[in-house]
């Protein structure tokens, strides 16, 4: 994440130097250079999620005049072995684009001395100062592992192991409810795999609720299972290898358990903060998440170090987000610009099996900030012709539209639940980022025949009460 900030500076004319190091995972997963997103999290979790998608496609082809088995075994090994191999090309490519731009790279595992300077220390343990002018910190954040339950870190992996995993996990159950646990489970189910989620309470936490609701509803109806209202007390390691996993009821108290081969903890992440020492430097961080405490500059509270992405205190846990503002920064470090980063209408995409995309205010932030009476909402199901001569359940194809109650509507937020929904919502974020309105939207014509055309033709406000009508060719 830190060479979003280095390569626009270095290219400006600044002398710069990356310090980066991968403390291997409890089950000893490392990985190379270019961050979570890079290694253990966007690039591997959407290319798990292309193998699964493309599982679906071979049972719609014979609706296509495709003569293919329909038993069509997947190999996970071979899966694995081509994503680790991008994955390493990209380590390769960060590391050519840094000598290239004579950015000075030190694999070393950094901690401030004081304001100026850094110790790292490499794997050998040989020590090396580097002082400078400016500091930015953008050392992101790890899984977290549950701290009260017996067995969780000896026999639990998260989501910095299973895209390196060499072997199938088979049997799988994934605990939590953040948008990295249904990815996970989504996928793993997509690849046939018995795939089980055990959620404490809500699905996607800040994230539209009724969307979250259908999402959860689909990977249900298309074989992952729930537990809902569970939490874990304990993993144990049976004579066979399997994990006998004991869980807690919340509701009725009640105790209950079954094996599994794999426990993937999904349950939230932390910022990877704690080892800086920044103390040293005199910079403030949240006592309770431990991110650092940033101003709109980017700036801490010591004025020439910085903090960006996942490590900052109140910003998204978006690759690029942490990129634009790094880009930003180094700009204004160089006297190239004043622009600040706008961290307002940032578009997202869950990766589930059926794709959710937003933009904005979720409805029930739109009526917190505004008023019930003050919104309105559109919205529609509708079926993708993709799932027509396929035979394929639509039910959850959804699109929400939250708009301003008066004209000429603004829209707050845009939520789309279908396939390719990251295309679908980049398009619309830069109308909504411009300040769109319903009326603008409506007037939007619309590319035939597509599933983002149904945005154009949201007609049914949820105030009115009637039953959105299911739109599509």
């Amino acid at each position: 994440m830190l060479q979003c900030a280095t390569d626009p500076a270095a290219q400006l004319g600044k002398k710069v130097a990356v310090v980066d190091y991968v403390e291997p995972s409890p089950r000893g997963t490392r990985w190379g250079l270019g961050g979570t997103c890079v290694n253990v999290g966007c690039i591997p979790k959407k290319l798990m999620h292309q193998a699964a998608l493309l599982g679906d496609r071979i049972r719609d082809a014979p609706h296509y005049g495709w003569e293919v088995p329909q038993q069509v075994p997947h190999d996970w090994r071979k899966m694995a072995e081509a994503v680790q191999n991008h994955v390493k090309s990209l380590n390769w490519g960060h590391r050519v684009q840094l000598q290239d731009r004579k950015v000075k790279y030190f694999n070393i595992k950094a901690s401030f001395v004081n304001e100026h300077v850094v110790c790292g220390v490499t794997k050998g343990g040989k020590e090396t100062l580097l002082s400078a002018e400016h500091i930015v910190i953008a050392t992101g954040g790890r899984p977290r592992y549950p701290t009260n339950i017996e067995g969780a870190l000896e026999h639990g992996i998260t989501s910095d192991d299973i895209f390196w995993l060499k072997e199938s996990p088979g049997k799988t159950l994934v605990v939590g409810a953040s948008y990295v646990a249904l990815e996970c489970a989504g996928f793993l189910t997509g690849l046939s795999l018995d795939t089980t989620v055990m959620m404490r309470s809500i699905p996607l936490r800040g994230f539209d609720q009724q969307m979250s609701s259908l999402v959860t509803e689909h990977m249900a109806s298309h074989g992952t299972q729930f537990l809902r209202g569970c939490t874990p007390s304990r993993v144990k390691k049976l004579p066979d290898g399997q994990l006998q996993v004991t869980w807690k009821d919340l509701a009725s108290g009640r105790e209950d358990m079954g094996t599994f081969d794999t426990v993937l903890w999904a349950i939230g992440r932390v910022p990877e903060t704690r080892s800086l020492n920044l103390e040293k430097a005199g910079v403030n961080t949240n006592p309770n998440t431990h991110k650092i405490l940033v101003d709109a500059q980017e700036a801490t509270s010591v004025p020439h170090i910085y903090a960006i992405g996942d490590a900052a205190e109140g910003r998204p846990e978006l690759t690029p987000t942490a990129t634009m503002a790094g880009r930003l920064l180094a700009q204004r470090l160089c006297g190239q610009s004043s622009d600040l980063m706008d961290y307002d209408n940032v578009p997202t995409t869950v990766f589930t099996p059926l794709e959710y995309g937003c933009v904005g205010l979720s409805e029930e932030e739109a009526v917190a900030r505004h008023g019930e009476e003050h919104v309105e909402v559109y919205h529609a199901f509708y079926k993708p012709l993709e799932f027509t001569v396929a035979e394929r359940d639509s039910s959850q194809c959804y699109i929400k539209m939250v708009c301003l109650r008066e004209p000429p509507q603004l829209v707050l937020g845009l939520h789309f639940l279908g396939p390719n929904a990251g295309e679908v919502t980049q398009g619309f974020a830069l109308g909504i980022k411009c300040g769109a309105s319903y009326t603008q939207v409506m007037r939007t014509v619309g590319i035939h025949p597509t599933c983002a055309e149904e945005v154009a033709k949201l007609r049914i406000t949820k105030r009115s009460g009637l039953e959105p009508t299911v739109t599509g060719c």
